[in-house]
């Protein structure tokens, strides 16, 4: 609840708690076990920051944040409850300004995002990739640049991934070494990213985080809500998305400086998908986005279990915390807690360990930042009721929401001209080249076989014409020597009877 320019938490011995509005942007922790309250701590806060007019992202893990978008409905535990808050004159059961959002596309605006836009540095962190598998990512973006290829979503990835294997040798001595190896391990890192809605998310129109940074006409912030149930069942996509929100604000949004409230808040539920398994090199990445991002007036909360599942660089950042009870029943979970509880500025009158065990569901142990930025003693402290819906939302009241929150811009996909029909282009363009060249190699063949064999046939000709003249000449001979054979034969006996007649004269 926001009163008096402050962001009412709750009680406390019977003094209201606050966190300061100014400080709220140096970033926060709520966590605590599985059903001790963290979701009704997440929504009673972005209800309040609402209500200040600052912009508020969260995600919904189990669908019951959704029923910011309506009216709570009142009942005896919470008129009790109003009642214990001393709120009686300022509670109203209402409704928020809602935004709802879905990367699959079923429950919410799509949120969309290039592969440009994901750039090689980050994409190799999401993906896992080795130094050299990262080298070879920056090649290919490189390449694609050059090339004037547009990146947008996975098929345009991987078109490129697969024309620059192909063609690696015109690129070696330009841009250094592409081995088929890092080609082939980049495009297995992305088929798990693929199999989890990974080419839902990668497309056109692409989110302006700036339509996220919005208010309603009475001045309330912009409640946008990400439907989460299916898409934390995919961690390998969750956390891209989260890094990626975070790399996008502080790359587009200008420095800001101490503001009296926050630009824009963020709600990380599930925070440690975030970090699962996460190589060093991207909890560095988050680490710095978190350090920076505060001067660009954003202020980021994670929502955990255990603070133990985040990194002590990044915990380190969380200045405005909220725990709720965790259960020790091994070491290590006593470890954790001793830890938790060493987190805090002590108060002298409890001890803070023994207290994180014994709270009950909507108590919690808190400590914020005072208008100074000096962290408060951790008191014990019982959480504010939400005002609105606690559950989720009806369908039709989503549908309704939906229609004239005017995003509707998103809902429907572009599959613009990019680098995966450009490629296919040029590559039919050089099928067909080549084709034409296979013909145009087809025909001077087919037209030296007809040389030769019109040389053959000439060639035969002559023989023929040769052998015929030689026939000739042979019967000219014969029929010479026939006519001179003939005249001697002739000639004789004209001489015989000129002699016979001589002597019997």
């Amino acid at each position: 609840m926001y009163r008096d320019g402050k962001i009412y938490m709750g009680l406390a011995d019977g003094q209201q708690v606050f966190m300061e509005l100014n400080m709220s942007n140096r970033h926060g922790l709520i966590a605590g076990a599985s059903g001790t309250g963290k979701t009704v701590t997440m929504k009673a806060m972005a209800e309040s920051f609402s209500d200040a007019g600052v912009p508020v992202f969260l995600c919904d893990v189990k669908g019951d944040v959704s029923g910011l978008a309506s009216a709570g409905e009142p009942s005896e535990g919470m008129e009790e409850r109003i009642d214990k808050f001393g709120v009686r004159d300022s509670f109203q059961y209402k409704s928020y300004p809602v935004c709802f959002w879905d990367i699959y596309q079923e429950n919410g605006h799509s949120v969309r995002a290039t592969v440009s836009d994901i750039g090689p540095d980050l994409l190799s962190r999401i993906l896992g990739l080795t130094e050299a598998q990262e080298g070879v990512l920056n090649i290919i973006f490189k390449i694609a640049d050059d090339k004037g290829l547009i990146l947008i979503d996975l098929k345009d990835l991987r078109a490129i991934l697969n024309y620059v294997s192909e063609h690696r040798e015109e690129y070696i001595s330009a841009y250094g070494n592409i081995t088929t190896q890092s080609v082939g391990g980049i495009l297995r890192a992305l088929l798990p990213l693929e199999s989890q809605g990974g080419d839902l998310f990668f497309g056109e129109p692409d989110l302006d985080i700036f339509d996220w940074i919005r208010t309603d006409g009475n001045g309330r912030g912009m409640i946008n809500i990400l439907d989460s149930v299916k898409l934390v069942q995919n961690p390998t996509l969750y956390a891209s998305f989260l890094l990626w929100m975070m790399a996008e604000l502080f790359e587009r949004l200008p420095e800001a400086g101490d503001l009296e409230k926050p630009k824009l808040v963020f709600f990380f539920d599930e925070a440690h998908m975030l970090f699962a398994d996460a190589p060093k090199v991207l909890v560095q990445k988050i680490e710095q986005v978190v350090k920076l991002i505060r001067s660009k007036g954003v202020g980021i909360y994670f929502v955990t279990q255990s603070p133990g599942d985040i990194p002590d660089s990044v915990l380190a950042q969380l200045s405005n915390r909220v725990q709720h009870a965790l259960r020790a029943y091994t070491p290590a979970e006593q470890k954790v807690v001793r830890a938790a509880a060493q987190s805090f500025r002590a108060n002298p009158a409890f001890k803070t360990e023994d207290v994180i065990m014994e709270l009950g569901v909507g108590h919690a142990l808190t400590s914020f930042l005072d208008e100074n930025g000096v962290p408060s003693i951790v008191r014990q402290t019982a959480i504010i009721c939400p005002q609105s819906l606690m559950g989720a939302v009806d369908e039709s009241t989503r549908r309704s929401v939906m229609a004239g929150d005017g995003m509707g811009k998103y809902d429907q996909s572009v599959d613009n001209e990019s680098a995966y029909e450009m490629l296919n282009d040029q590559k039919e363009l050089e099928q067909q080249q080549k084709a034409l060249e296979e013909e145009r190699l087809k025909l001077e063949k087919e037209k030296e076989e007809f040389e030769k064999q019109k040389e053959k046939e000439l060639a035969a000709m002559q023989k023929l014409a040769a052998a015929e003249q030689k026939k000739k000449e042979r019967a000219q001979e014969r029929r010479k020597s026939q006519i001179e054979r003939s005249l001697i034969s002739t000639g004789s006996q004209i001489l015989k009877r000129g002699i016979m007649n001589t002597l019997f004269k």
